[in-house]
């Protein structure tokens, strides 16, 4: 069996853990002066107002931002992937909501940022471009895992 079923109290642990996950979405919305609606939205400082954009910011830092999502959203996809039933857990904290209003937000900004910039080196823009794709992918995976298990298998049953 899996580690959860042998030590049930780990669903405590991953209850715990949810919120720690959804402000690794909060931080990158906030790396790219983004804000998601429903995040608790800190008051900003007013010299503080000089926006980054995905399309302003330094290379480097859109490509950390770029692989932190795709080690985040390849990691989420994969545990839920082999423990689905950890679904139930995701949704206590409207995981799919906030999945979905981070995709709406990030995505459209961040493959635009990718696809306008200047490189010097054409596989820079490959492997940022295979990155921001295959999160959009895993981000989609994972919206279906948790819709299949949280509303589609419970009907089935």
């Amino acid at each position: 069996g899996n580690i959860f079923t042998q030590q049930p109290s780990y669903f405590g642990d991953l209850d715990e853990t949810l919120p720690t996950v959804l402000q690794v979405f909060n931080n990158i919305l906030h790396k790219c002066g983004l804000q998601c609606e429903g995040a608790s939205a800190e008051p900003q400082k007013l010299e503080e107002k000089v926006s980054v954009t995905p399309g302003n910011m330094p290379l480097q830092e859109l490509k950390d931002i770029v692989l932190y999502l795709c080690d985040t959203c390849t990691t989420l996809w994969a545990f839920l992937d082999v423990f689905p039933l950890a679904c139930q857990t995701f949704q206590k904290h409207e995981f799919c909501y906030r999945l979905a209003s981070f995709y709406e937000l990030a995505i459209p900004e961040l493959e635009s940022a990718i696809k306008k910039r200047h490189y010097e080196d054409n596989s820079v823009f490959a492997d940022l471009w295979r990155r921001i794709s295959h999160s959009r992918k895993k981000m989609i995976e994972v919206f279906h895992i948790l819709i299949n298990q949280v509303c589609l298998q419970p009907i089935l049953e």
